[in-house]
């Protein structure tokens, strides 16, 4: 697929300020950790990466799949081990139903790549990379719910609330939120307290109404309604796309990474965010549920408006593929073999 549209053109935004984007029942007893699904090999080779000709040369000895295993693992234990089950019973058994439930753990990875990229140790990025995966999970079961999306099964098997009941699977959702800024403050090691608050901070901007839930309901009000592209860049940049930016910019603020830096990572992490929503659009359409581990064609049935609905399939891929572009242009100057993660979860996210 030979990219053709700008980001310009696609009228995607690459800019966000301060304050957000500025438009141009059978109860288990006891929850194991699930192997997580084997992940695509995308070989990173990068000749032209964008329209103005960077090149970013990622090691050729670079093996993404054994990648994003060992990450996996790695965040999978240290997450086995923030959350053990204990009393009250049932609340940790909700909780864990679904941290644990296996999945790429995209956001975690972005976070520890990037704390790796500046320079870092991965360690002192692990208790962020985890929080921000009890993030995701909560706004995975909270969407999941009936007053939201009402959806039935996630990474392949019945939702929190199918199995524990719409009650224990809001009050695990917020537990697992409030969890997620105390484990930061409590287990992050080898960064200073600045870069520790600047990372609380961070994450709260991205999960609440700067962020997540903002889109969230945005997203909510326009279902079964006609709204433009604007309105939908806007849905898909709060509600996906902030939390892979928090992901990638806490890692990189927790390397020890200068202001410049943090913000070419963030300009490549709402550029992936946004390219990983109109890919999951896509998905909605032309995959199915045993592929997606979730109901296919939930937007169709309820009238969302997505961007093969405002541009069409060909179209959308274009779009995705540029902003793909866009944000491996941010990863110029970088060494090659640190950069080769956050080149190869670009593509990965694209090309799914």
């Amino acid at each position: 697929m030979q990219m053709q549209l700008s980001a310009h053109q696609a009228g995607c935004p690459v800019r966000r300020g301060g304050h957000g984007i500025r438009p141009c029942c059978t109860r288990p007893a006891r929850v194991p950790l699930v192997k997580m699904s084997p992940v695509r090999r995308v070989v990173v080779h990068v000749a032209t990466a964008t329209a103005e000709q960077v090149e970013v040369k990622a090691a050729a000895s670079f093996d993404f799949n054994q990648y994003m295993v060992d990450r996996a693992k790695l965040v999978n234990k240290a997450l086995d081990e923030a959350v053990p089950q204990k009393y009250p019973d049932t609340l940790y058994e909700s909780m864990r139903y679904s941290l644990l439930a296996g999945g790429k753990r995209v956001r975690p990875a972005l976070c520890l790549a990037a704390c790796e990229l500046v320079g870092g140790d991965l360690h002192s990025a692990l208790p962020a990379a985890c929080a921000m995966e009890m993030v995701h999970t909560m706004s995975l079961i909270h969407d999941d719910l009936p007053s939201m999306d009402n959806d039935d099964f996630r990474r392949g098997r019945p939702t929190n609330h199918k199995v524990f009941g719409e009650d224990i699977a809001i009050l695990s959702g917020d537990a697992l939120l409030t969890f997620a800024f105390e484990h930061i403050a409590r287990a992050t090691k080898g960064a200073s307290a600045d870069r520790v608050l600047r990372v609380i901070m961070e994450l709260g901007r991205a999960a609440g109404a700067e962020g997540l839930v903002a889109g969230q309901v945005v997203d909510i009000q326009s279902e079964d309604k006609e709204v433009g592209l604007e309105v939908l860049r806007y849905i898909h940049i709060h509600k996906t796309a902030a939390l892979l930016e928090a992901s990638v910019v806490c890692g990189a603020i927790l390397g020890g990474a200068e202001e410049g830096v943090i913000e070419k990572l963030r300009k490549y992490s709402i550029n992936i965010g946004l390219a990983f929503q109109v890919i999951d659009d896509i998905l909605d359409v032309t995959a199915t549920t045993e592929q997606l581990g979730k109901t296919a064609a939930k937007d169709l049935a309820v009238n969302k408006t997505t961007y093969p609905k405002l541009l069409g399939l060909e179209r959308s891929r274009q779009v995705a593929e540029d902003l793909i572009s866009e944000a491996i242009a941010q990863l110029e100057g970088f060494e090659a073999s640190r950069a080769a993660p956050l080149v190869a979860l670009a593509k990965y996210i694209g090309y799914r």
